[in-house]
């Protein structure tokens, strides 16, 4: 069965799933895509691969690559080969100098060390024709909240800006990490580098 190769093209809010995020995939060469829904920690972690941003201490998915560059493991290719109930399964394709290896792995952390070794991701067409429902579901979905929320949408900021913290050591963990993908996708990294910190030295304090 050949594989047909995915890019990243964007992460947003889940329309379906509250405090959840969808990251996107498109076909290289074609105009399918993919949604696939992930937590937010995954989220960051694909967020600051895609902006390029190094933080001060290395989070997870650096680590692992750490891990990996120092043993001489190099990550080929990340194939997501199966979707079930809406789940999609994922493996590494892992190459030393002595063998190939294939690791399982969730599709969120997969995606965040490909971004970080800079390979391919494959999937294969059944997936793409089954995710590719998910796909339209996920804009009539979209469509309907633009419809039923769009007079509501202006209240709404207003009661979300009251209740905001007025400093980010008064945010909650989940507050910090929605301002950090929106510090992200406004490409403001100043403030991107403030929130980090923050995460970094509140995750210090839990060890």
């Amino acid at each position: 069965m050949s594989k047909i190769e995915l890019e990243v093209l964007a992460l947003s809010h889940s329309i379906t799933h509250s405090h959840s995020y969808a990251v996107v995939l498109g076909e290289v060469e074609g105009s399918r895509r993919i949604p696939i829904v992930i937590g937010g920690f995954e989220a960051q972690a694909i967020a600051i691969a895609l902006e390029n941003m190094s933080p001060s201490r290395p989070l997870t998915h650096d680590l692992m690559k750490n891990i990996c560059d120092a043993y001489g493991l190099e990550l080929q290719e990340v194939i997501i080969n199966d979707l079930l109930d809406g789940i999609f399964f994922s493996k590494l394709v892992c190459k030393n100098d002595k063998e190939t290896i294939e690791i399982d792995s969730r599709t969120s952390d997969a995606l965040a060390l490909a971004l970080r070794f800079n390979c391919p991701i494959y999937t294969f067409e059944n997936i793409i024709e089954s995710a590719g429902i998910m796909t339209k579901e996920m804009e009539e979905a979209e469509q309907f909240v633009e419809e039923e929320y769009d007079e509501t949408e202006e209240l709404e900021m207003e009661l979300e800006e009251l209740t905001k913290p007025k400093s980010i050591k008064e945010y909650s963990l989940d507050q910090l990490q929605v301002a950090l993908d929106e510090a992200l996708n406004n490409e403001d990294y100043e403030k991107a580098a403030e929130l980090r910190d923050e995460l970094d030295k509140r995750g210090s304090s839990n060890n």
